[in-house]
């Protein structure tokens, strides 16, 4: 087996350097990466549910702490702590269905023995996979949840078997786990082609439609509408300055879907012709906010200003529980001012040392635009469409309340 603590490193010098970039790619090597952390992690504690959260958590931390902006790496790594979680509670509640379906004669016997009650898992279970509220301070879990009454004989035999079930229990927590991850990682897989099969209901014949710059999901979206004969036209916004709009204009041309390449100030123009407009995504914040390529902001105003319905695709991987006011979260990156500037052309402008300690030029190219969730009109993701005011609860379905915050807070 390969040494965790080596693939850890790998991946994380990858984050650093940016040779990993974008949602989906970083969202399946993290999974990928924590499914070998888990299925390696040895049994340290009693409780092999909290050995696990452990390492996760630990490994987590040195994820997102290589590059912050990737936020789906964060979103995985919550999205296993709660796997297991939940997988913990489920097998707990297991063990006392067993031990219900037990003899009749020993039921008291078995209930003192494990220190559990139906009613107590169940407590345990709603207060672990819900987020605190006034109503589970108010629930009441019964002393035998936390304290477990003594035998009364036969402590030798009772350790052994004590023993063995846990171990038991151990095994196939574990095992149960890493096939929860193996769905998460199918789930990232699959993710493009899920949405795209919602795209029938969503396009209509002679449609117009206006993106900006290049996003996977939008292409595989427009191509299963034009499959279903759909006939409908695209205007795709050229997402300066990196120009991945030409790119995207060329792959349409060439599956023969109606494109017309217009400039990034010429959107307001243009979007009163237009019936809607998909846009993909960087992630999907907790108060139904997008955090999207740059530009992307500009066209949601215009779409308000005229009434057009603003759409956006979007996995569940980019689902993020944080909100943007969060102060460990990083919600913009920027590139090379070379994509703005030619150095050679502007190198007089750039001169320290004959003008000051500041440039009479300063470049800043910023790669993401932050979209309100007022601007947004439906999000479309591979459970189905949602209003921006239902991302809390896909949230709720996702995460834990207590994983929230994997990063840990620098010392001041």
């Amino acid at each position: 087996m390969p040494d965790v603590q080596a693939l850890v490193n790998d991946f994380v010098l990858k984050l650093k350097r940016r040779k990993i970039e974008g949602s989906q790619a970083t969202a399946k090597h993290t999974a990928e990466l924590l499914r070998q952390v888990v299925s390696q992690q040895r049994i340290t504690y009693t409780n092999q549910a909290a050995s696990l959260i452990d390492a996760v958590k630990a490994v987590g931390e040195q994820l997102i702490e290589a590059n912050p902006v990737e936020l789906a790496v964060g979103n995985i790594v919550r999205r296993v702590l709660h796997v297991i979680r939940e997988e913990n509670v489920s097998s707990a509640m297991s063990a006392v269905e067993e031990l219900a379906l037990g003899s009749d004669d020993d039921e008291a016997e078995h209930e003192n023995r494990m220190g559990l009650s139906a009613a107590a898992v169940a407590a345990a279970a709603r207060s672990t996979l819900r987020a605190p509220s006034l109503q589970t301070l108010l629930e009441d879990i019964p002393d035998s949840a936390t304290a477990p009454h003594p035998s009364s004989s036969g402590g030798d035999s009772e350790g052994k078997s004590k023993s063995a079930e846990s171990s038991s229990r151990n095994k196939k927590l574990k095992h149960d786990v890493i096939e929860a991850i193996n769905e998460l990682i199918q789930e990232i897989d699959t993710c493009h082609e899920l949405i795209s099969a919602q795209a029938v209901e969503h396009i209509h014949q002679n449609e117009v439609i206006l993106t900006l710059g290049r996003s996977r999901t939008v292409k595989e979206f427009l191509f299963a509408a034009n499959e279903k004969k759909r006939s409908f036209r695209v205007f795709v916004a050229e997402g300066a300055p990196r120009y991945q709009g030409h790119v995207l204009a060329k792959e349409l041309v060439g599956k023969g879907l109606q494109t017309t390449v217009i400039t990034d100030s010429a959107v307001f123009a243009m979007i009163s012709r237009v019936n809607m407009v998909i846009v993909g995504a960087h992630a999907i914040m907790a108060n139904g906010g997008v955090i999207a390529p740059v530009g992307i902001n500009m066209v949601a105003l215009a779409a308000q200003r005229h009434a057009v319905p603003f759409v956006v695709l979007a996995g569940s991987h980019k689902l993020c529980p944080l909100y943007p006011h969060n102060p460990e979260l990083l919600l913009n990156d920027f590139k090379c001012p070379s994509e703005l500037l030619d150095f050679g052309e502007f190198s007089d402008c750039m001169d320290y040392g004959q003008l000051g300690d500041s440039p009479p030029i300063r470049v800043e190219n910023p790669a993401f635009d932050y979209v309100a969730p007022k601007l947004v009109s439906l999000f479309i993701t591979d459970m189905g469409g949602h209003s921006p005011s239902y991302v809390y609860r896909l949230i709720a379905d996702y995460y834990s309340a207590e994983d929230l915050v994997v990063r840990r807070k620098a010392a001041p």
